[in-house]
C-alpha cells in the first residue's frame, strides 16, 4: 500500500513543485523585460508576485482535486501539504539568508512566504475537516486569482502597492464566480456559501495587521464561512 501511494502520488508532488518553482524563477526574465521597458522596480516586482500567485499557486491548486483523489490515495490531502511546504521553504530561504529573489521579493515583508504557507495549511485542514477537495481549494483560489487580479489592477492604476478599494471590486468580479462554481462541485453542493465566502474574502483583503497580512485574512475568513456553510448545508434548503 505504501509503495502504491509513493508510485501514484510522489511523482505529481515533484512535478507540481518543480513547475511552481520554474514559474517563480522564470519571472526573473519578465522582470528584466519590464525594467528594460522603463517600469519602476517596485512595479515590476509587484506584477511578478501576482503572476506567481496566479500561474504557480493558482494553477496548481486547481489541479489538486483531479490529481490527488481517494482512488489514488488513502490520504490525498497530505500531498498538497507537502507541495505547499516545499514552496514555503523555497520562498523563505532567500529571506532568511538575505539573498532575496529581487525580481519578486522585498525585504520589508514576507507575504510571498505567507501565501505558500496558508495555501498548504488551508487545503490540508479543510480537506481533513470536510472531506471535500473542492471546498478545500476555494480559499487558495481567492488568494491566487482574486487577490492576484486585485494587485494587477492596483499596480496598473497607481504604479505602487496600495489598498485602494478599486482592487477589491476586481477581486469580487473574479472571486464570486470562482466561489460559486467550486462550491457547486462539492458534496453537498453549496454554491451560495461560496459566493458569501468570496464577498467576505474580497472585503478583508484591504486590511493587514502587522504580520497578519491579506493572505492570512483572505484564507482564514473564507475557511470559516465555508466550514459553516458545509456544516449548515445549502442555503436554499433553509427556506
Amino acid at each position: 500500500m505504501i509503495i502504491d501511494e509513493i508510485v501514484n502520488n510522489i511523482p505529481w508532488v515533484v512535478i507540481l513543485s518543480v513547475y511552481a518553482a520554474l514559474i517563480t524563477m522564470g519571472t526573473k526574465k519578465i522582470y528584466e523585460l519590464m525594467i528594460a521597458k522603463g517600469f519602476k522596480k517596485n512595479v515590476a516586482v509587484y506584477y511578478n508576485r501576482k503572476i506567481v500567485h496566479m500561474f504557480a499557486g493558482g494553477v496548481v491548486v486547481l489541479l489538486v482535486p483531479f490529481i490527488f483523489t481517494n482512488q489514488t490515495s488513502d490520504y490525498p490531502y497530505v500531498y498538497p501539504l507537502i507541495i505547499g511546504s516545499i514552496l514555503t521553504i523555497f520562498t523563505y530561504i532567500p529571506h532568511k539568508t538575505g539573498k532575496i529573489l529581487y525580481w519578486l521579493q522585498t525585504k520589508d515583508n514576507q507575504n510571498d512566504v505567507h501565501f505558500c504557507l496558508m495555501w498548504a495549511l488551508i487545503v490540508f485542514f479543510l480537506w481533513i475537516l470536510l472531506g471535500d477537495p473542492w471546498i478545500a481549494i476555494i480559499p487558495p483560489t481567492f488568494m491566487a486569482f482574486g487577490d492576484g487580479v486585485t494587485g494587477v489592477a492596483r499596480n496598473a492604476l497607481f504604479k505602487r502597492r496600495t489598498k485602494s478599494a478599486v482592487g477589491n471590486v476586481f477581486m469580487v468580479l473574479v472571486s464570486v464566480p470562482l466561489g460559486y462554481y467550486l462550491a457547486s462541485m462539492a458534496t453537498p453542493s453549496i454554491p451560495w456559501w461560496g459566493v458569501i465566502a468570496a464577498l467576505v474574502a474580497s472585503f478583508v483583503e484591504r486590511y493587514e495587521f502587522g504580520p497578519i497580512d491579506d493572505n492570512v485574512l483572505i484564507s482564514v475568513s473564507a475557511t470559516i464561512i465555508l466550514y459553516v456553510g458545509f456544516t449548515v448545508g445549502p442555503l436554499l434548503s433553509l427556506f
